[in-house]
């Protein structure tokens, strides 16, 4: 182990400003196949670990419990590591593929959902033997990494041929881990009927309106669209109650960086435990209900006020009336996706809560506008936007700029 890490700080350490494409395709070629050795053999020693009960000595219950706790994995990074390994033991040429590092451990992952618990009793049940299989997902994962699906899916195929039982809901997943910045990142597995739902549900978003310009690559827009139709269903108030209300964006924030329009990030808490900047809990406040809250020196509260929405009701169905969608240049967004926004922010502004003061924008939008592009609505009553240096955005087949 002395010897692994000298030579991985010799390599940390490597200067390659001077090193040119050859040479550091070159030198990235071995690296890659050594990490994934390195990869093969810590899932090899996790399951060892995990066959042993190691974890207890630190007084731990399971193995992805100590890699979250002791090397800082997410939930799914280890519940992923473990299964392979466990999947790895009734696997042994993919294993060796794995620990020369010419099997990746993403293929590990996709080889192991033939070794599921539940397909290894399959495969009992049936007689079925793995090994023509294990040297047919290996030979693929090398040679073939395209066809390595298709080699999964006969494998499941020979193990459950009537197919999957008639509950779908019996193979759905769906993970998501929290960073440290606050941001979630996951996964999800889906039977065809509930992939078909998500997909028709995003793409009806997507496609609702693609304003000019737009830039973003499909899978921003679907990130995007999956935001809207959660936002929609929030908006809604048709969601089940959760701890007595009804669910919603919840955001802390001092009222100090509240008006201080330099304050950066972590200045604001939201009610699953992420942090965010104070101009992120401005967005967030444009459209929304505010609590007061007094605490004392310790943190503790002394006085809480009622909750008041900021955006009445009539006040919203007024300004919906008047701008029909988002009102930034080129977007047509529905009025039911976007917030109404304060031209002159409620409190850093005296900004008041009425027509004038008041634009519809779509989440995007809204968000450019809290980060330097600017609406307004001149005597004329045609909205205009103008970007961070002050140069407007026009639409039209001579105007474009």
């Amino acid at each position: 182990m002395d010897e692994l890490q000298s030579a991985v700080d010799a390599l940390v350490s490597d200067d390659l400003t001077s090193v040119f494409g050859p040479q550091l395709l070159e030198r990235l070629t071995p690296l890659l196949r050594a990490h994934t050795a390195l990869v093969a053999a810590i899932t090899r020693t996790v399951r060892e670990c995990e066959r042993t009960g190691a974890a207890e000595h630190d007084g731990l219950k399971t193995m992805q419990s100590w890699l979250r706790g002791h090397a800082r994995w997410s939930k799914s990074s280890a519940v992923q590591l473990v299964a392979n390994g466990r999947a790895l033991e009734h696997l042994p040429a993919v294993a060796t593929g794995f620990a020369t590092g010419a099997i990746t451990a993403d293929q590990v992952a996709v080889a192991a959902q033939v070794a599921t618990p539940a397909r290894l009793a399959q495969a009992a049940e049936r007689g079925v033997d793995l090994g023509g299989f294990d040297e047919a997902l290996a030979e693929a994962a090398i040679n073939s990494p395209a066809r390595l699906w298709e080699v999964v899916e006969l494998v499941l195929a020979a193990l459950d041929p009537d197919g999957p039982e008639p509950d779908p809901t019996e193979g759905r997943r769906l993970s998501i881990a929290k960073h440290a910045d606050g941001s979630v990142s996951g996964r999800f597995d889906l039977d065809a009927v509930g992939g078909e739902k998500v997909q028709a549900a995003l793409e009806s978003i997507v496609q609702a309106s693609r304003p000019k310009g737009d830039e973003r690559t499909r899978a921003q827009q679907n990130a995007d669209a999956f935001v809207q139709l959660c936002d929609n269903q929030l908006a809604s108030g048709d969601l089940p109650f959760l701890r007595s209300e009804k669910p919603h964006l919840v955001v802390t924030i001092g009222i100090d960086d509240l008006l201080d329009s330099s304050t950066g990030a972590n200045a604001a808490e939201t009610g699953f435990g992420a942090t965010m900047s104070a101009a992120a809990a401005r967005w967030a406040a444009c459209d929304a209900k505010v609590s007061r809250m007094v605490l004392d020196p310790d943190g503790l509260p002394l006085d809480v006020g009622r909750s008041k929405r900021l955006v009445p009701a009539h006040i919203r169905r007024a300004v919906e009336r008047r701008d029909r969608h988002c009102v930034f240049t080129g977007c047509s967004a529905p009025t039911h996706w976007c917030d109404v926004h304060h031209q002159l922010e409620w409190l850093r502004d005296h900004g008041d809560t009425s027509l004038e003061n008041s634009a519809l924008l779509c989440e995007r939008h809204h968000t450019k506008v809290h980060h330097g592009f600017r609406v307004e609505r001149p005597p004329d009553g045609r909205w205009r936007t103008y970007r961070p240096d002050g140069s407007q955005i026009l639409i039209g087949p001579a105007l474009q700029v």
